[in-house]
């Protein structure tokens, strides 16, 4: 089966966001160039690029997001893969052009594939707690 072009522009928004992390220095026209070579179609550079750029901008944001939702974890000691997940998941979910569980969806198969065997269920847990805290703070119609 082929992997829909924005999960594989995901995938590889991913991997630079971990890339990132463990390179901090790292200069952004290399994770450009990264993004470039991997995905190639301008529009799915553009939205990984995109996704990188808003978790970098918004990544306080993001962090205490998620922080106030992983029971007993704290973002910065989280494995760095299952931080890149979680990160990029909650901008999508912030930024509303994806629906809630689209991107919690996402973030489940990236955490199967890249993380750890514990990665898909942890990953599952602090988004529904953040998708469900969101859902509650929207009057409904």
């Amino acid at each position: 089966m082929k992997t829909p072009r924005r999960t594989r522009a995901r995938e590889i928004a991913l991997q630079a966001l971990y890339r990132l992390d463990m390179n901090p220095g790292s200069v952004a026209a290399d994770v450009d160039r990264f993004i470039a070579a991997r995905l190639g179609h301008p529009g799915l550079v553009d939205f990984a690029q995109g996704l990188v750029a808003g978790v970098h901008d918004r990544r306080v944001e993001l962090d205490a997001l998620l922080d106030g939702r992983a029971e007993h974890w704290r973002v910065a000691r989280m494995p760095a893969t299952d931080r890149a997940i979680l990160r990029l998941a909650t901008l999508e979910m912030l930024g509303g052009d994806v629906p809630g569980p689209v991107a919690v969806n996402e973030a489940i198969e990236l955490a199967k594939r890249y993380g750890t065997a514990d990665s898909a269920r942890f990953v599952a847990g602090v988004l529904g707690r953040l998708l469900a805290d969101r859902n509650a703070a929207t009057p409904a119609d």
